[in-house]
């Protein structure tokens, strides 16, 4: 099988509109997460979120674009072109005949959703325009960025909750491996704050209202994110031979399913991937120096987390650390893993841990390094990253230093 390496990498999200701004907000355990700012906004009990303010669409793209775009498109496309100008690659004159796409997202294109239901229900307008549908389909971003390169290969869409970008990668990496494609395009993109978006999660009672606070005793629930974080993964001897900065080494990836509940998650199926990503990777725990945890800030999920890397991990648990940076940039839903993964590539190559921000108090349940409130320097050799969504779909990618 062939080795997978990461030589492109970029962003969007709330901490930054790069890869280097956002290090930089890792390294500095800077939130995000302020005021949210939309259309209704004063409607919600929910007003808090990690949103990209001052997104200027017309900086990035045409008139004849955006209306094609809907912002978590955008994202993407600006992301994938930062890893894709990263990696050196040169896909014109057929060179992307055989390569592809996977992205993650489980929402689409809310926003556009959002914007017409008013138009239909609040205005009473009969007609809409004849691009909704292409704007707001799930897969409108993977098309769109395998249009731009001219990617002919493997195409498509992953959703998975809040696993999607986690599952698109691993797919991924999988492809590549398998020799089906020499480079794919990966990662995942949100955008669901705006006001349809942010009511629907209100319902289920699992939003904080002032803070996320992973792992602390007082956490009361998550915080919405959006934005996008796009990867180049190519085959490792390619790579090589063309002199590309290699950002980290893709090793391992596996998939569980609790089937057991909707939203309650599993201790033993978030267990069972985190050592199957172990065994795919050919990795010991011992060998495993960070995690970038799941670690919404609800009770049940950090409680279960925590409870699952023991049980895979055993006397090793003690000496990991593990954050979660969804308490910088928020839950990005099915883009989250994706932007996590760069906390992933800054540990491994800069031995940087990016810290979990918001930690107030010690919670016997999670009784864990999870690195608090300030970064750390630290050598590591390899990482983990979880994804456990909604469903019961668990996801967990490991990554080397190279």
């Amino acid at each position: 099988m062939r080795r997978v390496a990461i030589t492109g990498a970029g962003t969007v999200n709330a901490l930054g509109l790069s890869v280097a701004e956002t290090f930089d907000a890792f390294r500095e355990g800077r939130s995000g997460i302020t005021a949210l700012d939309f259309r209704d906004v004063e409607r919600l009990s929910i007003r808090i979120g990690g949103q990209i303010h001052n997104w200027d669409a017309e900086a990035h793209f045409s008139r004849q674009q955006i209306v094609l775009y809907d912002r978590f498109t955008q994202f993407t496309l600006l992301a994938a072109r930062q890893a894709v100008e990263q990696s050196g690659l040169d896909f014109r004159g057929g060179a992307g005949t055989d390569c592809g796409v996977v992205l993650g997202t489980a929402a689409g294109g809310v926003n556009t959703w959002d914007d017409n239901y008013r138009t239909v229900y609040e205005e009473g307008k009969n007609r809409v325009h004849p691009f909704v549908v292409p704007k707001l389909m799930n897969n409108a971003a993977a098309s769109h960025v395998g249009m731009e390169y001219g990617l002919r290969g493997p195409s498509f869409t992953v959703a998975t909750a809040c696993a999607s970008s986690n599952h698109a990668m691993g797919l991924a990496f999988q492809m590549v491996r398998s020799g089906m494609a020499p480079v794919m395009i990966t990662g995942g993109s949100e955008a669901m704050l705006c006001f349809g978006g942010i009511k629907a999660w209100e319902g289920l009672r699992v939003m904080s209202g002032d803070a996320c606070r992973p792992f602390s005793a007082n956490r009361n629930g998550m915080v919405q994110g959006e934005g996008a974080a796009v990867f180049v993964f190519e085959e490792m001897a390619q790579a090589q031979a063309r002199g590309a900065e290699i950002l980290a080494e893709v090793v391992g990836f596996a998939m569980t399913s609790d089937a057991s509940d909707i939203v309650m998650p599993s201790v033993e199926g978030a267990a069972r991937a985190i050592g199957g990503a172990l065994k795919d990777a050919r990795l010991s725990p011992g060998q495993i120096g960070y995690i970038n945890a799941h670690g919404t800030g609800t009770a049940a999920n950090d409680k279960t987390e925590c409870a699952a890397v023991v049980q895979a991990f055993g006397a090793d648990a003690d000496r990991l650390m593990m954050s979660s940076t969804k308490s910088m940039h928020g839950h990005l839903i099915g883009g989250t893993g994706a932007v996590e993964l760069l906390a992933c590539i800054l540990a491994l190559r800069e031995g940087v841990i990016a810290p979990t921000v918001g930690y107030q108090a010690p919670d016997p349940d999670c009784a864990l390094d999870i690195v608090p409130n300030v970064a750390r320097e630290a050598k590591v050799d390899a990482v983990l990253s979880n994804a456990f969504a909604f469903g019961g779909l668990n996801a967990v990618l490991a990554l080397r230093k190279v």
